[in-house]
């Protein structure tokens, strides 16, 4: 006996011209316990008044009536947005028709010399599209909210980036402020020079973490602008920008470069930011007991750039280095950052489709080697 997928009696259409075969078809489903009430049409008017003016749980057909046809009625349930299950009741037919009833959308089909299975035919049906539009609305549901997410992220970026952008100026004018009161030749207590140290010193953090902030949400709100690009002037132009970098002009850099003479492309801003943020790192944790080396290599080629830095400064404990390019991460006390310089590294390089890989040895030194991608080869 099968299974009645609903509490109350099915509400069934036939589109059947033969009245004895409808009658055969209510025997069986009565005989298999389905509790349900049949309506019987047999034209073309009938069919169409009759979903148009009911609302019916299943319809049965058969194929061919004297002026109208199962594809037919399929086509019209369609055109109404009817999807309740389409089962074809007929007579004897080739596996290519099945077959090719089925692809057009028939939920099933059934032999009239084999109807002890339109019972089973008509639960599985009616428990498919159950499921169906379960899963419609579930994902429906969970698309709804990746777009609220989405934009509450985008309204959080854009607040992010604002507040950060907003407070640079102050805080630059705080420095200028700052300064003036430094040249003011009027006699004072030279404790005051060591507190016009300190306060420039937390505004300078201050500012580099806002830095970082702009520089990893410009990353993630504006797309990749592949141009031609020199590693070596990228290189040299972050070098000026960190020149005034404390223990800049006690670190030796040395940059070899094997480059084949063909176009690079990629995007020339956010290289600077991956550079300058390594550069920077070298020299903010370079060892004060030796002296402080960073070799740099190049190796460009028409498909991909790898470029590989190594230092010889303070190193990273090898149970730390699975989380240096986490968001806040700060892996030593030496560390005076927000910890998002190596995070901004990471997330800027899978921009440009690129991945980093770092090695270390505490108290020997750091490795990093970046491999990224010719844009120009992926348009």
């Amino acid at each position: 006996m099968s299974e009645q997928p609903f509490n109350r009696a099915l509400k069934i259409l036939f589109l059947e011209d033969v009245a004895e075969d409808a009658e055969l078809v209510a025997r069986v489903l009565k005989k298999e316990g389905l509790r349900f009430e049949l309506v019987r049409v047999d034209t073309k008017e009938e069919f169409f008044q009759a979903i148009r003016s009911h609302s019916f749980d299943v319809i049965l057909s058969d194929h061919s009536l004297p002026q109208f046809n199962s594809s037919e009625a399929l086509k019209l349930c369609r055109r109404l947005g009817i999807s309740i299950p389409f089962i074809l009741v007929t007579g004897s037919v080739s596996d290519e028709f099945a077959i090719t009833k089925l692809k057009e959308g028939v939920d099933d089909y059934i032999l009239k010399s084999s109807l002890q299975r339109l019972p089973t035919a008509i639960t599985n049906s009616l428990t498919q599209r159950k499921l169906q539009s379960q899963r419609l609305e579930a994902e429906l549901a969970l698309r709804g909210q990746n777009e609220e997410l989405l934009k509450i992220n985008q309204e959080l970026d854009s607040f992010v980036y604002s507040v950060s952008h907003d407070l640079r100026a102050p805080l630059l004018s705080i420095l200028g402020l700052l300064n003036i009161s430094r040249m003011d030749e009027r006699p004072r207590d030279p404790v005051y020079d060591e507190y016009f140290n300190m306060m420039e010193k937390s505004i300078k953090k201050l500012d580099g973490t806002l830095k970082e902030i702009l520089a990893y949400s410009r990353n993630a709100r504006s797309e990749v602008t592949p141009t031609q690009v020199d590693f070596m002037l990228v290189l040299k132009s972050c070098m000026q920008k960190i020149e005034f970098l404390d223990g800049f002009s006690d670190m030796d850099i040395k940059i070899e470069c094997r480059s084949m003479h063909s176009p690079f492309f990629s995007d020339g801003h956010r290289l600077s930011v991956v550079c300058e943020n390594l550069l920077s790192n070298a020299i903010k944790y370079r060892n004060p007991k030796r002296k402080s080396l960073l070799f740099i290599t190049l190796n460009v080629n028409e498909n991909e750039a790898r470029i590989k830095f190594e230092d010889n400064g303070i190193g990273i404990d090898e149970k730390l280095l699975p989380n240096v390019f986490k968001m806040f991460f700060r892996g030593t006390e030496q560390s005076d950052g927000a910890g998002l310089g190596l995070y901004l590294v990471k997330e800027t390089l899978q921009k440009l489709k690129g991945t980093i890989h770092a090695t270390s040895t505490f108290g020997v030194g750091s490795t990093f080697e970046l491999t990224i991608p010719n844009l120009g080869e992926l348009k």
